[in-house]
């Protein structure tokens, strides 16, 4: 029931995912390229969501082609039930449906201007890790390291905020997911979200990260999960 609650909400605001006649497409940005820099450049920028996320869209879309009867079917539906997925098309499902809803949901997350967690976010942190800072020292610590490609997560679960990792484009809505939760915040640690500016310095990147993160709206995901998980 709380997951239909979840996934119900977030159809609802359309975070993660735009359909045009059953397919999926790309959310449009919210700002502009250049919108993060010096933190993260716009060439980047441009790259990954033009490239990288479109090339997600289309694989899953020509996934989905392959088996009608799962059209009807929402990305938060096909990834809370990815161990239904038929088999043939179950890894393509999982790794470009993965990469779909994990950076639509990133899109949103980032903020050009400065902002901070609400009063109720902060003490919930403060309860869990000790201060914001720690919080942020170990959000780092897990990031950087993550073997490989993957995202580090911020998530909701049994009513109080956990720090996972996830490999490739895994991510904790779904159903087989060692640490599932309702997500707050993520970050993006594969390569291509960071190389052309910080190359093979991942933690300069999760620090600069900070810099960026849309806390309004990580305050307004933990408001609406914190009591369903």
């Amino acid at each position: 029931m709380k997951t239909k609650v979840f996934i119900s909400f977030m159809t609802v605001l359309q975070l993660f995912t735009y359909r045009l006649d059953a397919q999926f497409v790309l959310p449009p940005l919210q700002y502009t390229y250049d919108a993060f820099v010096p933190h993260i450049d716009s060439v980047t920028m441009r790259i990954h969501y033009n490239n990288h996320h479109r090339a997600y869209v289309n694989n899953l879309n020509a996934a989905i082609d392959k088996h009608p009867e799962l059209k009807n079917k929402d990305l938060e539906e096909l990834l809370s039930g990815i161990t239904a997925v038929p088999e043939d098309i179950r890894v393509a499902v999982r790794n470009n449906g993965g990469g779909h809803y994990n950076h639509s949901f990133f899109w949103m997350l980032l903020n050009p201007g400065q902002t901070k967690p609400s009063a109720k976010l902060e003490k919930a942190i403060v309860a869990e890790f000790g201060s914001v800072n720690n919080f942020k020292a170990e959000f780092e610590k897990t990031a950087t390291a993550r073997f490989g490609s993957g995202w580090v997560w911020l998530i909701v679960s049994d009513g109080k905020l956990k720090i996972v990792s996830t490999p490739n484009q895994d991510n904790p809505v779904m159903s087989d997911a060692p640490d599932k939760g309702a997500p707050i915040l993520a970050l993006d640690v594969w390569e291509h979200a960071y190389y052309l500016k910080y190359q093979s310095n991942r933690s300069a990147y999760v620090k600069a990260f900070w810099n960026v993160v849309n806390w309004d709206k990580i305050s307004d995901l933990y408001n609406a999960y914190s009591d369903l998980y």
